[in-house]
């Protein structure tokens, strides 16, 4: 299996806490981290990265739209597997400027898929030691009813350009798989939270705005329902699905713990209010304003394909992992500043390279 395995999208948030489990995990292998190091990453998301490992992870500063550093990469590290997590995530900055999804999450993705295709066809690596998994979303599923739940089988039905580009993207590894046979495997996930996730995402931005006693927004009535993942736990789903998943396959990796997002924002500020002894954070902060368009009602996966098959189950229940998340961000106000300062890391000393 993979000796030199490229991961993109590294300084982000999913990334940053893959790059941490699968260093401890696998101590054979070598990661080269790969990120453009736009506003959502952040060098300072690795810096807790033991010395004993720290010669087993090279950083690179790369756009993965460039096909010809990206070329370069796999030719000087001889790159034998593919995890992609880089991808523009955020649904708000989709429905303003969509071509930049565009351009990461399809043209990005194409990219990754094009060069490893070459690489591998090229070099003398068996089918065993070569494979591409692509990270995507639930949110390619679209939208359900109160009852129900989104299996591999569910048609894509996305409702805003974000998921657009996920599914497209989707689209684009599973065809270099049914047309050239590269070796893909696709994961579709529920809502993550956990460590170093940017601050404009739900839990964080909760989070960030009470500490500071600001209006915390809620888009519409707050009923949206989402599952909630803990971010290691889906960590050990990726690698466990890269490592033994089958090839052209795709797994759902949900929670289980589905929550309308009002009574999630509710249960953030009681027990942040309770860490930090401030009972000026409390649902007075709450602020209900108009919803985003093309805003999808429910999400809530099927996870069975994955517990049946991997034997994976997610370990962490949410009341424990919520807590460890606002105990993270409060014991880390210093990462939360320089995050929101739009501060990459890039001015920080980095021993990787």
């Amino acid at each position: 299996m993979t000796r030199n395995i490229l991961i993109t999208g590294v300084a982000g948030f999913i990334g940053s806490n893959f790059v941490y489990h699968y260093l401890d995990s696998h101590p054979d292998r070598t990661v080269i981290g790969y990120d453009n190091l736009t506003y959502a990453g952040n060098l300072d998301n690795l810096s807790a990265i033991p010395g004993s490992q720290r010669n087993r992870f090279i950083f690179i500063k790369g756009d993965i739209c460039d096909q010809d550093r990206v070329e370069e990469v796999f030719q000087e590290y001889r790159i034998e597997g593919v995890i992609n997590f880089a991808a523009e995530s955020y649904v708000d900055r989709s429905i303003r400027d969509p071509r930049v999804f565009m351009r990461s999450n399809i043209l990005g993705t194409g990219v990754l898929l094009d060069t490893a295709l070459k690489f591998w066809q090229e070099s003398s690596f068996s089918d065993e030691d070569t494979r591409f998994l692509q990270v995507s979303t639930d949110e390619v599923y679209g939208s359900l009813g109160p009852d129900g739940y989104f299996t591999e089988d569910t048609p894509l039905d996305p409702h805003n350009p974000y998921s657009a580009s996920k599914a497209s993207a989707d689209l684009l590894a599973s065809a270099y798989h049914d047309t050239y046979r590269l070796p893909v495997i696709i994961t579709r996930c529920s809502n993550n939270y956990g460590p170093y996730q940017f601050p404009e995402k739900l839990v964080p931005l909760v989070i960030t705005k009470a500490l500071d006693h600001q209006p915390i927004p809620v888009y519409g009535d707050g009923r949206q329902v989402r599952d909630w993942l803990y971010v290691q736990d889906h960590c050990i789903a990726v690698d466990l699905t890269y490592e033994r998943g089958g090839i052209g396959e795709i797994y759902n990796i949900g929670g289980n713990n589905e929550l309308e997002n009002l009574d999630l924002i509710r249960l953030v500020l009681s027990e942040l209010s309770r860490e930090t002894g401030d009972f000026e954070i409390n649902e007075n902060l709450i602020r209900h304003v108009a919803d985003r368009p093309g805003h999808d009602r429910r999400y809530a996966i099927d996870s069975g394909k994955i517990r049946r098959v991997l034997g994976w189950n997610a370990a962490t229940r949410f009341d424990e992992g919520i807590k460890k998340t606002i105990r993270w961000y409060l014991e880390n106000k210093t990462w939360l500043q320089r995050v929101a300062s739009g501060n990459t890391g890039e001015t920080s000393e980095w021993p990787y390279n």
